[in-house]
């Protein structure tokens, strides 16, 4: 079955919530603050595959969702950032944002990979 239209939904992930705590020191009253940030969540691209000739996968699976990253910890801890997910579209492929009007650049080539919707932090 060919399909060469879909019409899916993506959603960037979601950065982490930073840490609130204050330091404890034993000759030290007031340490101060020392809260880590949270990472970054995970953004969306699509990439060109030149084994795909059909946008099937995209019928049967319409909500691709990025990670969020990781809260922030004490001690100045630093939450983990998500990592991206990659579309895998046939080459030739042309996507459109239906929220933006703005053309999300075509996919031509194997090595080509259009970044379709950046994390929210």
């Amino acid at each position: 079955m060919l399909i060469d239209r879909a019409v899916v939904r993506v959603v960037g992930g979601t950065g982490g919530s930073g840490a609130s705590s204050f330091a404890r020191f034993k000759y030290k009253p007031k340490g101060g603050p020392d809260g880590g940030d949270g990472g970054h969540g995970g953004s969306v691209y699509l990439k060109a595959d030149p084994n795909l000739s059909t946008l099937l996968d995209y019928r049967y699976r319409t909500l691709w969702q990025a990670d969020r990253g990781e809260h922030g910890k004490g001690k100045t801890k630093t939450g983990a950032s998500a990592s991206d997910i990659y579309l895998p579209v046939p080459p030739g492929t042309v996507a459109q944002s239906i929220a933006t009007v703005p053309v999300i650049p075509k996919v031509r080539r194997t090595v080509t990979t259009a970044l379709v919707l950046v994390s929210r932090t």
